[in-house]
């Protein structure tokens, strides 16, 4: 299975426990001195692997840099190093409170002064634990509702601004073989989650330190999903899952939140025949939004050369803007993580993908977040599944996730 940008925006989590990928190099490098193993994921698209082991045989500073590329189950292997071993030095992910809490991840707030700002409250957020950035955040990658104008206007449908609006054009987008929306192949159960309650004014965690969905809004937008479900509007046993955009490319659907990464294809296949949204707020009390996820390059505490491996990310994803560009923008269809650099992204300036880096800024949520654990997720997703797909009482599901979310916090936090 090749990983890409976009496998951290779903509801999965990091709680699996896999083999860990071989170790890179020995303790001897340039000119005899340090050797720092950096590990990636296996990105998808062209370009990357090659891009950023040009990164690393660039680099100036005194340690050899050699980089791993881990195809298959990434997340896993991360949790077995940090819990066994000392390499990797550095690597990518999106930290959890538990790594913190044992020790296993060096905070990087010194390598901030001065830019921290530059970085957007959700994505900085996605690496902090109580009050320390441990990650510095690489790329930013988000989801969107994609619509083919030519099918709404056929169809007498205005772009959805309301949870509401949005059930109604499903319905009325389904006719001559084409269903209204696609949102995955689970009934939009593993992407919607987070949308439906920011869109009620909600969120997974407040604070960090209450659950946040805790709230008769939970259930009445969750809710919609079972609507949505029920009524015939959504697209289910596509060829392809939300990710890929062939169900709208290829007039499956007239509507479909999938990922901003997916504009390139879109375009090149529809022109000008489609446009954007954030997701819809539930009503005059909602707001629409949009997820935001983001792998940050991270140092292992067990690293016997943790200085060292400071010093790289920071000439890396502070300090080489050119390179970090470059990596956002050449290869794929994403965000850079600086706000300084949204601005110099020439493919990011006009149209679609402008329009999405505004929604980033002004409505951009994080996914979970480095205190949402992955038992508090298993039983929001499962209860989301009940309601979707088998019609079970949005209160009375909703509820049950909460008081799972309650206790994960008070083991946490006591």
């Amino acid at each position: 299975m090749q990983w890409n940008r976009r496998s951290f925006l779903t509801l999965t989590g990091l709680g699996a426990v896999g083999v860990v990928a071989g170790a890179c190099g020995s303790d001897t490098g340039r000119e005899g001195g340090t050797t720092l193993a950096q590990w990636y994921h296996a990105y998808g698209e062209d370009g990357v692997q090659e891009a950023v082991r040009r990164y690393a045989a660039e680099y100036p500073g005194g340690a050899k840099v050699e980089v791993s590329w881990n195809p298959g189950d990434y997340d896993s292997k991360i949790v077995t190093a940090l819990q066994n071993s000392a390499v990797p030095d550095v690597f990518e992910a999106q930290v959890k409170i538990d790594w913190v809490r044992q020790n296993q991840v060096v905070p990087l707030d010194d390598l901030l002064d001065g830019v921290r700002d530059d970085f957007s409250p959700a994505v900085l957020a996605a690496q902090t634990v109580e009050g320390k950035v441990y990650g510095i955040p690489q790329a930013t990658d988000t989801q969107v509702l994609f619509y083919r104008r030519s099918l709404l206007q056929a169809a007498g449908v205005q772009p959805p601004r309301t949870v509401d609006e949005l059930v109604d054009a499903a319905a009325k987008l389904t006719r001559d073989g084409v269903k209204g929306l696609f949102a995955g192949n689970d009934g939009g159960v593993g992407v919607l989650t987070g949308p439906l309650l920011w869109s009620a004014g909600l969120d997974y965690l407040k604070d960090n330190r209450e659950v946040g969905f805790d709230d008769p809004r939970a259930a009445t937008a969750l809710g919609k999903l079972r609507t949505l479900n029920a009524n015939g509007s959504l697209l289910i046993g596509a060829p392809a899952d939300w990710s890929d955009p062939g169900a709208l490319i290829d007039g499956l659907a007239a509507m479909q939140w999938t990922g901003l990464w997916n504009v390139p294809k879109i375009q090149a296949a529809l022109g000008d025949d489609f446009g954007i949204l954030p997701f819809p707020g539930l009503d005059a009390g909602g707001a629409p939004s949009v997820p935001v996820g983001a792998y940050g390059a991270m140092v292992n505490a067990k690293s016997a050369h943790v200085e060292e491996a400071k010093a790289f990310v920071k000439w890396l994803w502070l300090d080489q803007v050119d390179r970090q560009l470059e990596f956002a923008t050449g290869f794929g269809f994403h965000l850079p993580s600086r706000q300084s650099l949204v601005a110099r992204a020439t493919n990011l300036a006009t149209g679609p993908a402008a329009e999405a880096a505004d929604y980033v800024r002004d409505h951009g949520h994080l996914v979970g977040g480095p205190v949402w654990t992955q038992q508090s997720n298993t039983a929001l997703s499962d209860a989301v599944a009940r309601i979707a797909k088998e019609g079970a009482d949005p209160a009375a599901q909703t509820r049950t996730a909460v008081e799972v979310a309650k206790a994960e916090l008070k083991r946490l936090f006591g």
